[in-house]
């Protein structure tokens, strides 16, 4: 019996969608058969077969159709090094890369050394997750295994294999170790250093992993993303470590090339049109298309190019906004999308593929630039929506929510250098390797200029509003829609804010945690409790329905905003506790007050929760009606006029006073709780003193400024050391009256 849910599911399915389901069906009903009849097998003699018939193959052809493996490989990798260069390292590049890395960076290579030897000591660092050992009872690498929950995946017909379930450990933790994204830290490393024991090392993983990985079976082949990113580190290994004389090596060109050809087919008969169609779709798309230019050796690269092709320029429409924010409205997948149209625009243009290039560099112009105003000035991105810790091409070990090194290649493939926050990363380097772009990469050192300070301004479809101040004051507000499509990587956080002072964190958001390991931390982290906004009730704005769906989703809208030299001024609401109303103003005065005013809309009695989560880094320093907050010589002091303060470090019963730093760690921090109950409307107050130098004594709401409007308007009497003001919030005006100061501001809207 079909449930009811399935069939109303299949009713509603387009007829392409329908008949696309059903030939993968079929070919999977196929695929299984025949793994239940016969072990798959790698079959070396099959290269020749999806080999292209060109004459610079043909050597390599003869070789492999007589058996001869030493004698075709040989042949592939003079093809490799001698064939002129097509992605973004190739052999030809190495000397030039390698002197302009250790001139730029004297210590790449000591830092090289110590990431690579950890690697060939078996321990991995992979995610959030230190000296990881996937060492199975027989001493070699298991690639199927979770060595943080202890737990294995089953070696079965990929679509059988439900990875999803936290009985075959981490997903993604399994995952990490399979993009063989490793093995651009050891080719980092034999660049850097020439030792082969890190060449030595990338070969004997690649026999280790096609042996535990036949064609179709494991977890290993059950996503087309992961497929995807594990294709594009194996082209940046062929590229790093064929070298012209390899004598008594393993064939290891003629595995890696065959499992490269079946895993690029196995994505091309499973794309994420219908399953996963956001960032997964992208990444597939961009494997397809930058395999297929950079090693256009395949039968099928001509037909893979252009369907990769045509998927990046279709999606630019999908899920980039007009405002360049990406629609998932994640902050780290936002990232990753940019990330992907680098690497295709990098290799459109190595490639010369000119009309390709053009909507790529629109797709980069765009995401970078909302990048550059997501991101504080030091580079680094809030922990808005999930942040799963990866990355597409991490070669010197960027932090997940470090996109300098993406800005500063967008500035130079784009021509827009203030773009940069800094001078380019070693990172940049090894991406624009190709000559055409070391010539701009070498001009852009030489003048260093400063990064160009940018003013406040909103993504305004995405729904994020950006207050920024010249002392590197940085606030993320978010006002927008819940998310894209069904919401898998949003977070229940409408109208929350994170909020950077003088480049240092301080309201944050605590991150991710888990995805599927861990469902009730997965829920937990993305609640509107673990966000600096408002609960109602104890109720999240929205209600998860598994790893990546929600029930309910609470959609914000921007009511009024305003930015200046002075003072920025948002006031947004969103639908989530209807039919009450959450409406929040945020007040923003740059280097001196930050308040935020929630107001509570609606009938009957209520208790209300504003919660503020602190970046570990700093410390309470006072708590007595108020709290003061210290870190490495800063200040900030807090004040509600009314509510009950409370303050959580790593507490198990409430689930507060934690963070993710990054995926996979949860660590304590700090939580500051504003409570108040009563028959609404309500207003909670959170005033913050940025400016040590004329600190808050006290905090007031005045009655004057209430009256009937108190639905849509309040007004603060503020006491500082040396100056009582008034501020008035009302909508769409903002007012404050100094009384005792040189300085006086009179703003209305």
């Amino acid at each position: 019996m079909i449930p009811r849910q399935k069939l109303a599911r299949l009713a509603s399915m387009h007829h392409a969608e329908l008949a696309w389901r059903l030939r993968a069906a079929a070919r999977n009903a196929v695929g299984r058969a025949q793994t239940s009849i016969a072990s798959p097998r790698w079959n070396r003699r099959d290269l020749s077969r999806v080999l292209a018939h060109t004459p610079e193959l043909a050597d390599v052809r003869r070789a492999l159709d007589g058996g001869r493996w030493p004698d075709a490989h040989a042949a592939l990798l003079r093809f490799v090094v001698d064939s002129p260069q097509r992605f973004v390292v190739a052999p030809s590049c190495r000397k030039q890369l390698v002197s302009r890395v250790v001139h730029e960076f004297p210590s790449s290579a000591h830092d090289a050394v110590e990431r690579a030897d950890r690697v060939l000591a078996g321990e991995y660092q992979l995610l959030g997750h230190q000296g990881l050992r996937f060492r199975s009872s027989s001493g070699l690498l298991d690639w199927h295994v979770d060595p943080v929950l202890g737990r294995r995946a089953p070696v079965s017909f990929w679509k059988t294999v439900p990875f999803l379930d936290s009985a075959c450990g981490d997903h993604k933790v399994i995952w990490e170790l399979n993009r063989h994204q490793h093995w651009l830290t050891l080719g980092r490393a034999f660049w850097l250093t020439g030792d082969p024991r890190y060449r030595v090392r990338m070969i004997d993983e690649l026999a280790s992993w096609l042996s535990a990985n036949p064609p179709l079976m494991g977890i290993n082949w059950a996503s087309m993303l992961e497929l995807g990113l594990r294709s594009l580190s194996w082209v940046w290994a062929i590229n790093v470590f064929a070298i012209p004389q390899a004598p008594d090596e393993p064939p290891w060109s003629i595995d890696l090339l065959l499992a490269l050809d079946r895993q690029l087919a196995h994505v091309e008969r499973n794309l994420s049109h219908y399953f996963s169609p956001n960032t997964h779709l992208l990444g597939e798309a961009l494997a397809l298309y930058v395999t297929a230019r950079a090693l256009p050796i395949f039968v099928d690269s001509a037909r893979r190019e252009a369907i990769g092709r045509h998927i990046l320029r279709e999606e630019m429409g999908r899920q980039i906004a007009s405002d360049g924010g990406h629609c998932e409205r994640s902050a780290h997948y936002h990232r990753y999308t940019l990330d992907f149209y680098l690497l295709a625009l990098a290799v459109a243009r190595i490639t010369h593929d000119a009309a390709a290039a053009v909507h790529f560099e629109s797709a980069v112009a765009r995401l970078a630039s909302a990048a550059r105003l997501l991101a504080n000035d030091r580079g680094r991105l809030p922990h808005v929506g999930d942040e799963d810790g990866g990355d597409t091409l991490p070669v010197a070990g960027r932090a997940p929510d470090d996109v300098a090194s993406s800005l500063a290649a967008a500035a130079i493939l784009v021509g827009r250098p203030e773009l940069c926050v800094a001078e380019p990363p070693e990172d940049t380097y090894w991406l624009l390797a190709h000559p055409r772009f070391t010539r701009v990469l070498e001009r852009a050192t030489r003048r260093a200029t400063p990064p160009v300070s940018r003013p406040s301004a909103a993504l305004a479809e995405t729904g994020y509003y950006v207050s920024r101040s010249a002392c590197g004051d940085h606030l993320v507000l978010d006002a927008g829609p819940h998310g894209y499509q069904n919401g898998g990587h949003a977070h229940a956080d409408a109208l929350s804010l994170t909020f950077t002072l003088g480049h240092l964190p301080f309201l944050i958001d605590p991150g991710t945690g888990s995805y599927t390991a861990d469902r009730e931390l997965r829920d937990r982290f993305r609640s509107t409790a673990l966000h600096n906004t408002l609960s109602l009730d104890g109720r999240s704005q929205s209600t998860p329905s598994g790893p990546f769906h929600w029930s309910r989703s609470a959609n914000a809208t921007i009511v009024h905003a305003r930015t200046g030299a002075d003072f920025d001024y948002f006031v947004a609401s969103h639908d989530g506790y209807r039919p009450s109303e959450h409406r929040r103003h945020v007040l923003c005065r740059h280097g001196d007050l930050l308040i935020v005013a929630d107001l509570l809309a609606g009938e009957g009695h209520h208790q209300a929760d504003v919660h503020w989560h602190i970046d570990p880094r700093w410390r309470v320093d006072q708590l007595n009606g108020h709290a003061r907050f210290v870190s490495e010589g800063s200040a900030v002091s807090f004040f509600a006029p009314c509510g009950q303060m409370a303050l959580f470090a790593g507490d198990a019963e409430t689930g507060l006073g934690w963070y993710s730093p990054i995926y996979g760690r949860v660590e304590p921090a700090l939580t500051l709780r504003l409570r108040l109950a009563g028959a609404l409307p309500l207003w909670i107050v959170s005033v913050f003193g940025l400016d040590p130098a004329n600190e808050i004594h006290a905090v007031d709401i005045t009655t004057e400024s209430v009256g009937s409007a108190i639905a849509r308007g309040i007004g603060l009497l503020i006491a500082r050391a040396d100056v009582s003001e008034r501020v008035f919030m009302s909508g769409k005006d903002v007012s404050c009256d100094r009384v005792v100061t040189r300085r006086r501001c009179s703003t209305s809207g």
